[in-house]
């Protein structure tokens, strides 16, 4: 089968296609025929092993996982003998997790990983583009034990979690405030933001109101910053924090009353079937700046490395 495979960490040009064997499926576990896949921040990052310390999951000097991409939209192709959620030419989509690997044409995962049935009306592009944000703004939204009627700020708003962030505030009944670019204004407010800050012009922290939630989506504007504009008891989500941000973030939660949330989502099925779910009731619609072939992957990682992506970056593998 073809794949994308990176041998050493650096720019896009690492990402080389190569015949690799075809995974078999193990006893509980399906082989997807991968349909759609996405670029995130994440394989960005993990190409470039930036921070270092991802060197430490992927291997010091090479990584020992050559095959990036964590979500996928596709068909399962056969089963292991001991799976029963799942038959032969389902439709289904998820993440891997982990395991990554979904820069392919197959993969292998468990049968209780994060996958369900793709809903019918979706294609596979748009069902690969919602995992990745999805699921990270699911968990953060979650854990903050958002309410009904809330104020949120979501920053980064028309990234793949920011997009995401927007549509599921929304769909719990907040007033939702987005911070994007003037370029980005009018698809924030289509999907769903009551209010839109043009960060190019407008400091969000400056002279204006107060939220119960801070989203920060893209880990571009400073902790203080966000908690200025937070509420006494409020909550900052700090989505894509580094270390730096992420004890910023602790010290602030012993000594400002605010609580502040940071570190990795981890992606389950029951996520992936609310999701679905979601997108079958029109309350979630992915957002897909643009679309490459699997050839192409390396231009598609130079694009998401360029901080200015709308939503997300699909790959097609069929």
């Amino acid at each position: 089968m073809k794949a994308a495979l990176f041998h050493r960490y650096g720019p896009p040009e690492v990402l080389q296609i190569e015949e690799v064997a075809k995974p078999a499926p193990k006893d509980d576990e399906v082989l997807i025929r991968i349909h759609a896949t996405a670029v995130s921040s994440g394989d960005s990052r993990l190409r470039r092993a930036d921070p270092f310390a991802a060197r430490l999951f992927l291997g010091l000097f090479a990584p020992r996982k050559k095959i990036l991409g964590g979500v996928l939209s596709g068909v399962v192709e056969a089963t292991g003998s001991k799976v029963g959620l799942f038959r032969p030419g389902d439709q289904v989509f998820g993440a891997t997790g982990l395991r990554m690997g979904a820069h392919a044409e197959y993969i292998c995962l468990p049968e209780t990983g994060a996958l369900a049935l793709k809903p019918a009306a979706a294609s596979h592009a748009a069902a690969a583009a919602i995992p990745f944000g999805g699921t990270t703004a699911l968990h953060f939204l979650q854990k903050a034990g958002l309410q009904r009627g809330q104020k949120v700020l979501v920053y980064g708003a028309s990234g793949a979690v920011g997009t995401a962030a927007v549509q599921l505030a929304k769909y719990m009944g907040a007033e939702v405030t987005g911070v994007c670019s003037t370029a980005n204004l009018e698809k924030v407010k289509s999907i769903g933001a009551d209010h839109v800050i043009d960060y190019t012009k407008t400091d969000f922290a400056q002279n204006g109101p107060v939220y119960d939630l801070v989203f920060e989506t893209v880990n571009k504007t400073p902790v203080s910053a966000c908690l200025s504009v937070l509420k006494k008891g409020g909550t900052l989500i700090l989505g894509a924090a580094m270390l730096t941000q992420m004890m910023q973030g602790a010290w602030a939660s012993i000594t400002s009353g605010k609580k502040v949330l940071a570190g990795m989502a981890v992606e389950q099925a029951e996520q992936i079937r609310f999701l679905a779910r979601l997108m079958e009731e029109g309350a979630i619609m992915p957002v897909i700046d643009k679309s490459y072939p699997l050839e192409q992957i390396a231009d598609a990682h130079r694009h998401v490395d360029g901080g200015r992506k709308k939503g997300n970056v699909v790959v097609r593998l069929v």
